[in-house]
């Protein structure tokens, strides 16, 4: 695992702030529109379980273009592998039903935060992470909690809507305090 040097930091920050903002927007309004399906798999919903790890891979295809050599990026790599593998597992699973689509989303979910802590380790020198560290080791949780729930009397899309608010909140929260570190360097 390769740490980021604080020296390295002012050339990396903005740019992730910048994209943690993005994030922010794109998981509110994502949950939004979910949350407005009504917890159907349906015309609106299965695009829009499709698009978020293939918005999540974009985001760290981004992320490791903005952090060059010096960032974390065999973890953000091995991000972009399994949010396509997400995505695909999703569009396979959409056709199977709701819980099929909480067992691979918690997947996802758990093997992603794994990936998220550790780069977010990986980083902290440079500011503004411990809310990803914090993410990554909740979406393992919430993981577990999707994968559960599928067996459960009434599985509904509206946990996977608030885990994408709450880790939308938590890029915010890491932008700002990005920003922050900046200032006080």
């Amino acid at each position: 695992m390769t740490t980021v040097a604080s020296s390295t930091a002012p050339g990396i920050a903005p740019a992730l702030r910048r994209l943690y903002f993005v994030r922010f927007g794109f998981a509110i309004v994502w949950a939004l529109l979910l949350f407005a399906t009504k917890s159907d798999l349906g015309p609106v919903s299965v695009p829009l379980l499709v698009l978020y790890p293939l918005f999540d891979a974009a985001a760290a295809v981004m992320d490791t273009r903005s952090s060059g050599a010096t960032g974390p990026a065999r973890g953000l790599q091995v991000n972009v592998a399994i949010s396509l593998l997400a995505t695909v597992g999703l569009a396979v699973a959409c056709a199977s039903g709701l819980p099929a689509v909480l067992r691979v989303w918690g997947a996802w979910a758990i093997v992603s935060g794994l990936v998220q802590l550790v780069v977010g380790v990986a980083r902290r020198k440079m500011g503004g992470q411990w809310p990803m560290i914090l993410s990554g080791g909740i979406s393992v949780f919430a993981g577990a909690s999707f994968i559960t729930s599928a067996s459960g009397a009434n599985p509904s899309l509206a946990n996977i809507a608030g885990y994408a608010v709450l880790g939308g909140i938590f890029f915010l929260v890491s932008a700002l305090r990005l920003g922050r570190a900046a200032k006080e360097r």
